[in-house]
């Protein structure tokens, strides 16, 4: 029976790997979702086109066809579909792209169980991310205009040679707006900004 005719929450997963596809069809399913796995980006386009899917979660290194051009593709059928990408890579430029493209959450590899169905509960339920860390208004002007740089993927050392100022002190200045917002990781500080309706461009 289709999750059309059931009503069940649909989640689209794509990894290369036989025995991630199998691992994370039983970790969903104990989510009473409907999962469908496919092993290649142009499946799931296919699939896409014709089948509900309520969630997409990709993998962001296929062969092919990545998970960047994998989420276009998708977003070109179904302009609203929230996803979720799996990378073991924490780069920002990366992370603003994927996040124009619809993903809401990023799990990094070595996949968990709990990361997992915690990321997809979290999409699912709607869950708001708008009370994460601190305000923006938190920062002092020079964090918010290089936390704006950081937001375009610029590197430390960049940011240092437009700001006229010297690279530690570019890495001290991160670290503060990091703590200031809450942010663990660089994806994360991407992730808060953006809920915080913050620019993000390359």
């Amino acid at each position: 029976m289709s999750s059309e005719t059931t009503g069940r929450t649909t989640v689209f997963f794509v990894d290369d790997h036989e025995d991630v596809r199998e691992s994370v069809q039983r970790t969903l399913e104990d989510l009473d979702v409907e999962v469908a796995c496919f092993d290649s980006a142009d499946e799931c386009v296919k699939a896409l086109q014709s089948r509900r899917c309520d969630l997409l979660i990709t993998d962001l290194r296929m062969p092919h066809m990545d998970g960047l051009e994998l989420l276009r593709q998708a977003k070109a059928v179904c302009p609203l579909l929230p996803a979720i990408m799996v990378t073991g890579y924490g780069d920002v430029k990366v992370a603003v792209e994927a996040m124009r493209l619809g993903v809401v959450e990023f799990i990094e590899k070595p996949l968990s169980r709990r990361s997992l169905q915690s990321a997809v509960r979290s999409v699912l339920s709607h869950v708001s991310r708008n009370g994460h860390g601190a305000p923006v208004h938190a920062l002092t002007d020079l964090e918010r205009e290089t936390l704006l740089m950081i937001l375009q993927g610029r590197s430390n050392r960049e940011i240092a040679d437009i700001r006229r100022r010297s690279r530690r002190t570019v890495e001290d200045e991160r670290r503060r707006i990091m703590q200031k917002l809450g942010a663990e990781n660089l994806i994360d500080l991407v992730r808060i900004a953006s809920a915080m309706g913050l620019p993000t461009s390359q």
